[in-house]
């Protein structure tokens, strides 16, 4: 695995136990990055480092509440402990709360949504960025979602902090770019994640529920969210900061 595109450089995944997280690890270990994946279930995180180690792989599991800044601070230490100075770093981790109206709304679930959203991005890019400074540079991946740009009735505190992410990666990008630091929002439109399947009962359901509300017709795949990360990561996109790459088939065109 060390001959991609990534190879020599540390990269870091939140939210990195299952979905788009775990592809987009797979992937840069792929491109011959060393990865650590932070999730909160650290038996998944380290399950999934596993996997990368048995394949030819360097990985990292380790426990992260992105909500949290000890946790997340001992966390980027560790896996620049284990690597060496971070460069590359998707701040994944993400929770959907159940669908409520904005009047029905406590404040309880409006405050799970930007703890775990906004916060956690927020804490991750605080301590990845001395991590790039010293590694003389890097590129910041934020996942966002086509629900950044347009909205959904009962999904407020997930289209708000969403569209929060959009302006937070640009406020970023100009702080940091003259130190060969990039920030990019990704926006994913629905895939086919155990999320997504919990949400609809089965990936089956969510597939013919959902598939159909994107122009292209199905639901995205994990993998194909991953390899736009890779683009991210890599020095193919070295001049892209401060912007929303979406990939979302088409949903957000409508």
């Amino acid at each position: 695995m060390a001959e991609g595109i990534l190879a020599g450089k540390v990269a870091l995944v939140t939210g990195a136990a299952q979905g788009i997280g775990l592809a987009t690890a797979q992937a840069f270990a792929e491109e011959g990055a060393s990865v650590g994946l932070l999730d909160l279930n650290e038996g998944l995180a380290k399950e999934g480092a596993d996997a990368i180690m048995a394949a030819g792989g360097s990985a990292l599991g380790y426990r992260c509440d992105v909500g949290n800044e000890a946790s997340v601070k001992t966390a980027i230490d560790a896996v620049a402990d284990a690597f060496g100075p971070i460069s590359v770093g998707m701040a994944n981790a993400a929770t959907l709360t159940q669908p409520v109206a904005i009047a029905d709304m406590t404040l309880e679930t409006w405050n799970q949504a930007l703890s775990v959203n906004l916060t956690g991005v927020f804490l991750t890019a605080k301590y990845l960025i001395p991590q790039m400074i010293t590694a003389g540079g890097g590129s910041i991946i934020i996942t966002a979602s086509q629900m950044a740009r347009v909205a959904t009735p009962g999904r407020g505190a997930y289209c708000a902090t969403k569209g929060a992410l959009l302006q937070l990666a640009k406020v970023i990008a100009l702080e940091h770019s003259g130190q060969n630091i990039r920030a990019n929002t990704l926006s994913p439109g629905g895939i086919a994640t155990d999320r997504l399947a919990k949400q609809f009962g089965d990936l089956d359901a969510a597939e013919r529920e959902w598939g159909p509300a994107h122009p292209i017709g199905r639901l995205g795949q994990p993998r194909e969210i991953a390899r736009a990360a890779v683009y991210l990561a890599s020095d193919d996109a070295r001049f892209m900061t401060g912007s929303d790459l979406l990939i979302d088939g088409g949903y957000a065109a409508q």
